[in-house]
């Protein structure tokens, strides 16, 4: 009985306990939706807006934190595949909640030709619905987000494949193109 006693207070104080998995995100913006503003520094400290890159296709990629392997992995994609992105017409923004002396650091070590903004208060990510945390800590989820000329989400990329993102946002990008004519 004991036993038993000792098993039932165990699996009582396990149902009590704070949970250590992913908090459940927001939905963020689907595709059509107008993708959300924002107001962030990039690693030099120059502030960027979503209204400025109206008119360009903006591809915006979340990630959890500087120079971790995923992330530099994907960095590292994305900053080999730019000349690419960028003869498409798209302008690459990374984001992650690091602020921007870590942005600054990250982009020298691995010769980062685009910005990476600092959502140090967690806005965007939140308005994205990709802020999301573990164990108590806040960090951004792995998104893509494909933003047409107009400002809409073209496509949203869940379960991004660090080593994959880039390549699939340049062969949808020249499907979307194609399709608007």
């Amino acid at each position: 009985m004991k036993r038993f006693a000792c098993l039932l207070g165990f699996a009582l104080a396990l149902a009590a306990a704070p949970s250590f998995a992913d908090e459940p995100a927001a939905t963020g913006p689907a595709v059509g939706d107008a993708a959300p503003d924002y107001r962030l520094q990039d690693q030099k400290g120059d502030w960027h807006t979503l209204a400025q890159e109206h008119g360009k296709w903006t591809v915006l990629y979340f990630y959890p934190k500087d120079f971790t392997p995923g992330c530099t992995t994907e960095v590292c994609t994305f900053r080999d595949d730019i000349v690419a992105l960028r003869k498409a017409g798209a302008d690459v923004y990374g984001v992650s909640l690091d602020d921007v002396k870590s942005h600054a650091e990250f982009a020298e070590k691995y010769h980062v030709p685009f910005r990476l903004l600092s959502d140090a208060d967690q806005s965007t990510a939140k308005a994205y619905g990709v802020l999301t945390s573990k164990l108590g800590m806040s960090y951004a989820r792995r998104e893509t987000f494909l933003i047409d000329p107009a400002g809409k989400v073209a496509k949203r990329y869940k379960d991004v494949d660090p080593k994959e993102n880039s390549k699939q946002v340049l062969a949808d990008l020249a499907e979307l193109k194609k399709k608007a004519g």
